[in-house]
């Protein structure tokens, strides 16, 4: 089995990390490839993300993507590019695909309105700056490990919130993993599309702190997408 940890392209691939090597002490041949750098792209962010993990997808055998929180919305941009390297899908803790609407158009408007006042030269706050004082360090008590996460991390265009997602659907074995209550309405979707749903009660970021237990979710679900023949 070939599991591709995609990270929220607002954080970096240290993210996925942990649970790579989790499923990768489990027999899995697993990866956590980084997406190219937002402050990098144009005004077609979609189409430059999409066209790199869809090259990344086609260097080995169809893999089952892992998609966590913004990079859901990618998906279909990748799987429409990635043609048969796309064996299913397993949205963690992730944002579903909005084909025709921006970011800002799924958001909760006062978290669009807050992160927009913050805008300084076209750029959104980085994402560790986003969280109250404190709720960060409760979720990531490891001085260190926050560290490397933020090191990660840079001023976000607002372009790339305000870009429409291309109208593409998503054709392929999909599957949903909660890890926090801030995603209780698409797993709930999830479910009602008949999609296998697993909710671990963790929160956003338990790929760095609860691994083996993401790992041990993810290679259940990812069996159910293969089926008896995977």
């Amino acid at each position: 089995m070939r599991l591709v940890l995609l990270h929220s392209p607002l954080l970096g691939p240290l993210s996925w990390r942990r649970v790579a090597d989790a499923l990768r002490d489990k027999g899995a041949e697993a990866e956590a490839p980084a997406w190219p750098r937002l402050s990098t792209l144009g005004d077609d962010a979609y189409a430059a993300l999409a066209n790199s993990m869809a090259a990344t997808l086609g260097r080995g055998r169809p893999a089952i993507v892992v998609a966590h929180s913004g990079a859901g919305a990618l998906i279909p941009s990748v799987a429409a590019l990635a043609k048969g390297a796309l064996a299913g899908v397993v949205f963690c803790d992730a944002i579903l695909p909005h084909p025709g609407q921006s970011w800002f158009d799924t958001a909760p408007p006062n978290l669009a309105g807050q992160l927009l006042a913050g805008a300084v030269d076209g750029a959104l706050p980085s994402w560790d700056r986003w969280w109250p004082p404190g709720a960060l360090e409760r979720l990531l008590p490891d001085p260190a490990l926050r560290e490397d996460l933020i090191a990660e991390l840079e001023p976000i265009p607002v372009g790339y919130f305000e870009e429409l997602a291309p109208e593409l659907e998503l054709d392929t074995p999909t599957a949903y993993l909660q890890l926090s209550g801030a995603y209780v309405e698409e797993a709930q979707i999830a479910g009602r599309k008949g999609w296998p749903v697993v909710r671990l009660p963790l929160h956003h970021l338990a790929m760095l702190t609860h691994a083996e237990a993401v790992a041990g979710a993810i290679l259940s679900l990812a069996g159910r997408l293969e089926g008896p023949n995977g």
